[in-house]
């Protein structure tokens, strides 16, 4: 569902509106385009390109575009996400969760309208999840981006204004203003309906 939400995969039925445009309609090239300038994503598996460091890693979107970073926005990002230190090293001098922030970091560094999200906190510690997962939401109510987050994590997905619950490919529960509790509940609920 989020590779096509995201215009990575075409749905077989069904259409897709994403940053104003009926996206399911465009050309290859020019949902190529409207990726890279108005979607972030953070992959599961961080997608960092091994022969770069960490600040090109983070840099590539710009790269893509032929345009230049906003260096005081760079310097927050960095900063935020705490990886001042660890710019010039290659994504295999990194840990997993450092990996993970430099995707983080890469997602948010173009202020796309769109962000998707593979559980971002999924390799980080809780101080450094809740870190992410607080400049995400930052992100949401300062920059009027939407962040569109898959995660198992009942705390994680109580960050959001609204959570979907998904099973065997349909939505199968809502929540409006989640904590971490109903979210453990409803996921309870839907485990032992499975099973029944």
């Amino acid at each position: 569902l989020m590779h096509m939400l995201a215009g990575l995969d075409r749905p077989s039925s069904g259409l897709v509106w994403l940053a104003g445009k009926w996206i399911t309609s465009l050309k290859d090239n020019d949902v190529t385009l409207l990726r890279r300038d108005r979607v972030g994503f953070v992959f599961q598996g961080f997608n960092l390109l091994p022969m770069y460091t960490a600040k090109q890693n983070i840099l590539l979107p710009f790269e893509l575009a032929g345009t230049k970073p906003d260096e005081a926005w760079l310097t927050t990002v960095v900063d935020l996400l705490q990886l001042g230190d660890r710019l010039d090293h290659l994504p295999s001098e990194l840990s997993g969760g450092q990996q993970q922030r430099v995707a983080v970091a890469r997602a948010l560094i173009t202020k796309p309208d769109v962000i998707f999200a593979d559980e971002p906190t999924g390799n980080l510690d809780s101080r450094a999840g809740g870190q992410v997962l607080s400049f995400l939401r930052t992100s949401v109510r300062e920059l009027g981006q939407t962040v569109i987050m898959v995660t198992h994590d009942a705390v994680a997905a109580a960050h959001a204004s609204r959570v979907l619950l998904l099973a065997d490919g349909r939505i199968a529960g809502e929540i409006q203003d989640p904590t971490p509790e109903a979210v453990s509940t409803s996921l309870d609920l839907l485990r032992t309906d499975e099973v029944a």
